[in-house]
């Protein structure tokens, strides 16, 4: 049951969601063709397109320009909260260290007998942040950041906008710590399509990153091989597992606050203990009605959360590494070796102190990790994505004449004698 999840468009919209689709387009859409239909508007009407779909789907004033001005970052920064400010840039002290430390174990420009190759960074990169009800500075700063510590040129940010087309101060004044050039008020697949293909105002980029609901999810997949994409990102989730020595109130704790993100987000425990078990779910459905997103976490336990009891730490790790989750939390005696068996998860926080909501915000590495099993080859956000590669081949007349007659055979053999024939001119000729 937990292997079997459903994909992005197998998703059933909400009967909100429907009424909206058939208010904008005057007809039944299923979340593809409202996506379709968005790319292909954006692509060929720009400018106007986005304008239209920001008024349509998100109810912005007409005339709000699609800019947010770099005055109001630095507005934003100075005025918001200073403690918020304080917490902001201490998040963002701890997520560019540890970015320049995964720069300096990740690729690397190298050369060595006449081939290597030359690792640069991505020249400009778009960034999606979601939200509108609840806003996600946190996600600025984690996708900003590594992209500016691998060294991008210029960075994008789309987002949406409120009614009056205000942008929530928390975004801009991470936007502002975290250097982002410019901000586009652009949501859903809109802001997409802005990035893969350019308008008038908004610049296309080579990559695109970020997290965001089914629009964006579908939109980032569509628009995949005209611009680089850093992941189809899905509901959150969090799989504790937990055995007798665990704490019922941390074990509560995470999967309360895995539950609130939103109704589709996964909150799993895997236990060794039945008093553990029992504890917590004897609880969870009142703990988590009385968070102040009651109704956003009750949908989600309903719908996909569940405690499983396992005879033994080791069967409850094997299920684990086949649902690859985004988040795992050990809350285990020996956590340090339970951690060396873990093959697939997006982050592993190792121990009960090692809260996951931590994770989200100060620890250091990127909240934006792979979800819905694709952690089996995925890899979270980090300096890598915005990193490439160039080969390097540059050959002395030595090695030629040591290995060209390899793959002149090789190429006669492919029956592309083009291919040998290039080759063997190089041997026939004597140095000069």
């Amino acid at each position: 049951m937990l292997l079997e999840r459903a994909s992005p468009d197998a998703i059933e919209l909400p009967a909100a969601v429907r009424e909206a689709i058939r208010r904008i387009f005057g007809t039944e859409l299923d979340a593809q063709a409202v996506v379709d239909r968005i790319l292909r508007d954006v692509r060929s009407g720009g400018d106007e397109a986005v304008r239209r779909y920001n008024q349509d789907i998100d109810g912005i004033a007409e005339g709000v320009p699609l800019e947010v001005p770099h005055g109001e970052l630095e507005k934003a920064h100075r005025k918001l909260d200073r403690g918020l400010v304080q917490a902001l840039e201490q998040a963002a002290v701890r997520i560019r260290g540890f970015h320049e430390r995964q720069l300096q174990h990740s690729m690397r420009s190298f050369e060595y007998e006449g081939i290597g190759q030359k690792v640069r960074p991505i020249e400009r990169a778009g960034m999606y942040v979601p939200g509108t009800a609840v806003v996600y500075p946190s996600t600025v700063l984690m996708t900003a950041i590594p992209a500016r510590v691998a060294g991008v040129q210029e960075l994008f940010m789309t987002t949406p906008a409120a009614r009056d087309g205000t942008v929530s101060a928390l975004k801009l004044a991470a936007a502002q710590i975290a250097g982002v050039d410019r901000v586009f008020r652009a949501g859903g697949a809109q802001g997409i399509a802005a990035l893969a293909y350019g308008t008038e105002s908004i610049p296309a980029v080579q990559k695109i990153c970020g997290p965001g609901g089914i629009f964006v999810s579908l939109a980032k997949k569509a628009v995949y091989g005209r611009v680089g994409i850093d992941g189809v990102f899905g509901p959150s989730e969090t799989v504790v597992l937990a055995d007798e020595t665990a704490d019922p109130e941390f074990v509560l704790g995470d999967m309360l606050a895995a539950a609130e993100h939103d109704e589709l987000a996964t909150a799993l425990l895997f236990t060794t203990s039945k008093q553990l078990a029992e504890a917590v779910s004897s609880r969870l459905a009142a703990a988590a009605g009385r968070l102040e997103r009651a109704e956003v976490a009750t949908a989600g336990l309903r719908a996909n959360g569940a405690v499983i009891l396992f005879d033994s730490v080791a069967e409850a790790l094997a299920l684990a590494n086949e649902f690859a989750p985004e988040h795992l939390c050990l809350h285990v005696t020996n956590a340090d070796e339970v951690m060396d068996g873990v093959r697939n998860a997006g982050c592993v926080f190792v121990g009960p102190l090692s809260v996951e909501s931590i994770g989200d915000y100060t620890a250091g590495p990127s909240h934006v990790m792979p979800t819905g099993g694709s952690a089996v080859y995925a890899s979270p956000l980090g300096v890598q994505d915005f990193l490439k590669a160039t080969s390097i081949v540059r050959l002395a007349r030595e090695l030629v004449e040591e290995i060209g007659p390899g793959a002149a055979a090789i190429a006669r053999g492919e029956g592309l004698t083009g291919h040998a024939a290039s080759i063997e001119l190089r041997l026939g000729r004597k140095k000069e």
